[in-house]
């Protein structure tokens, strides 16, 4: 008997669990269907089904049934079934936030108001319940509630230094710049390893002048209240760098610095920043300022040699005499006989060799200082092997070809793979092309291809093509022996000699195929020599006579760039970088169009 009752309540059960699997499936299918009728927009369908669901379980199925009462405006319904909800169950949060959200869709913001405020108002002292109930409203799409109950759980707990990180990502997300600032600036003079976030999250948001000039304003008034907190003072400096306004960005870190009296590092960094933004002469103001404090300081001598190297950027950038150039010799060759030449001085050799070669063209004195160079001991591997290649290039210049592939090789073989190894590649390819060994050169251009380094990958596919074109046309390579010669006079930056050979070309070998090729050697020359107007005109002719040869795309992104960067006409680059977007979507520069053609357009950044 007894086994039998046993026997029964085991039926029972698995009778009963079988009926409730049964019934859970039944409700996963009509789940799945109703939300198969609101895809298809069939609301009213969906509405029944979840109005089923709603009966048999209706915690489980409540959140589908509002929803869909919502989405069919049913809002008295809706209101009605969450006081329910709500009767039943008083200290859920969830159906609360729900009638205020009916309220809200039903055109009465007003009640929806009451509800959230006496909720707030209601709210218990406890961060964990705080934090939970901001949340809600978060996933309720309610951003401002959430916002509201992080600031007044701030004021029940007696911490306005609490849901920092949760109020920053609210603001962000609502885009609320001033909101969003004062949270930073109240949160870094604790935490000031943040500022690279601060700054980067800022600068996603913040849209121009206005924006910038509102934390300017923001960081003045917290310097004036407590001038010793430095770390305003380091987001003013770089306010002021976002603004392009590099005097009064220096001058900020130069306050910060002298008030720490430091050692220069910060100022020393901003002038690489400086140096990038091509203000050279204010980068030079930071140097001098650096080596002021003195030569027992450890950033003296390096502060010395990039003092000299931002004089010859400024120089070199612009309109130059022979003067200036002799100068900055000058400079150069009193700082190696103030420090000598040791490992710490070898960047200067390596500046002045470069200034001497093809500046000065003193090939001499630039090789022998390159020699000495590389023979003094414990340079850096890298330092070691960009002196070799320079060193090679003026071999090269100098008539020893033998000696500069050497040299090439050497670093080719000793660092395979490298980006210093594929560039001394592509310097042994071009030593071939200059002296006329096309075939050889072509075949190590096509190697590098594949280069790492997008700018050599570019520059070997470029000269390959225009060996293989111009080879096609004229198997012997006279022509082209002729352009290669120019090219290497372009390469010593002596014009005068590269145009005379340009301009012989078509004279001595009438017919070839070097007319767009020579077009953008006379296009470089201009640019070497800073006359951008001028350089527009063969550029322009390659874009309309050659528009699909080797050059056309080159031409049309130099032109974007000539206008934008030299020309101030963003209107015409905006054409040009367009031209490369519609015109040739498998240039190699559609990427860097496309930003700039944004830029110019003025898009704003991603706010990611």
């Amino acid at each position: 008997m007894i086994i039998f009752e046993k026997m029964k309540r085991a039926a029972a059960i698995i009778f009963f669990l079988f009926l409730c699997n049964s019934l859970l499936l039944a409700q996963v299918n009509d789940l799945q269907l109703a939300r198969q009728f609101t895809t298809n927009g069939e609301l009213q369908k969906a509405l029944e089904i979840y109005q089923k669901l709603y009966k048999q379980d209706n915690e489980a199925y409540y959140s589908y049934y509002v929803n869909g009462l919502l989405s069919l405006k049913k809002f008295d319904e809706a209101e009605n079934i969450t006081k329910k909800m709500l009767r039943k169950h008083p200290g859920d949060y969830q159906y609360t936030i729900n009638l205020g959200r009916i309220y809200t869709q039903k055109g009465d913001t007003g009640k929806a108001e009451i509800v959230y405020d006496d909720m707030i108002k209601n709210m218990p002292a406890d961060a964990g319940e705080i934090a939970n109930l901001a949340s809600k409203f978060y996933q309720a799409e309610n951003a401002d509630y959430a916002i509201k109950i992080f600031q007044q759980g701030r004021k029940l707990l007696h911490n306005d230094k609490l849901y920092t990180f949760e109020l920053i990502s609210l603001y962000r997300y609502k885009r609320d710049k001033a909101a969003l600032t004062e949270e930073y600036l109240n949160f870094l003079p604790d935490n000031p390893s943040f500022i690279s976030q601060a700054e980067n999250t800022l600068s996603t948001i913040y849209e121009g002048e206005v924006d910038y000039n509102m934390l300017k304003t923001a960081l003045f008034k917290r310097i004036q209240k407590d001038p010793q907190q430095t770390i305003y003072i380091d987001m003013l400096t770089w306010q002021f760098l976002q603004q392009k306004d590099f005097d009064q960005a220096l001058n900020q870190a130069l306050a910060l610095s002298r008030r720490q009296n430091d050692d220069g590092n910060s100022i020393f960094d901003l002038c690489q920043t400086l140096i990038s933004n091509e203000a050279y002469e204010t980068a030079i103001r930071g140097y001098e300022y650096i080596i002021s404090k003195g030569k027992d300081q450890q950033l003296y001598i390096p502060a010395k040699i990039e003092l000299i190297n931002t004089k010859n950027l400024l120089v070199t950038s612009g309109k130059y005499t022979q003067a200036d150039l002799l100068s900055l010799e000058k400079d150069y060759k009193e700082l190696l006989n103030e420090f000598g030449k040791t490992p710490s001085t070898v960047f200067a050799m390596q500046r002045l060799a470069k200034l001497q070669s093809f500046k000065l063209h003193k090939l001499n004195d630039a090789q022998k200082l390159l020699e000495e160079a590389i023979n003094i001991p414990n340079i850096k591997a890298n330092l070691l092997n960009s002196c070799k290649l320079d060193l090679g290039d003026v071999y090269l210049l100098n008539g020893q070809p033998w000696e500069a592939t050497l040299l090439y090789s050497q670093v080719e073989t000793g660092y395979p793979n490298t980006s210093i190894g594929q560039d001394a590649k592509f310097r042994n390819a071009k030593l071939a092309y200059y002296t006329g060994d096309f075939n050889w050169a072509k075949g190590q251009l096509d190697v590098l291809k594949a280069a790492t380094s997008q700018l050599i990958a570019n520059d070997a596919l470029n000269l390959s093509l225009l060996i293989s074109d111009n080879l096609a046309a004229d198997t012997a390579g006279k022509a082209l022996k002729m352009y290669a010669r120019a090219d290497l006079q372009i390469f010593e930056e002596q014009p005068e000699k590269a145009v005379l050979i340009l301009d012989s070309i078509d004279v001595k070998y009438p017919g070839n195929s070097l007319s767009d090729d020579i077009l953008m050697a006379k296009a470089r020359i201009l640019i070497q020599q800073k006359n951008y107007a001028d350089a527009i005109v063969p550029l322009k002719k390659i874009v309309t006579d050659h528009p699909f040869n080797l050059w056309a795309d080159d031409a049309v992104y130099m032109l974007g760039d000539i206008y934008e960067s030299h020309l101030n006409n963003k209107d015409q680059a905006k054409i040009y970088y367009q031209k490369i977007i519609t015109d040739y979507p498998g240039s190699l520069w559609i990427n860097d169009a496309r930003k700039h053609f944004r830029v110019l357009r003025g898009d704003k950044p991603d706010a990611s």
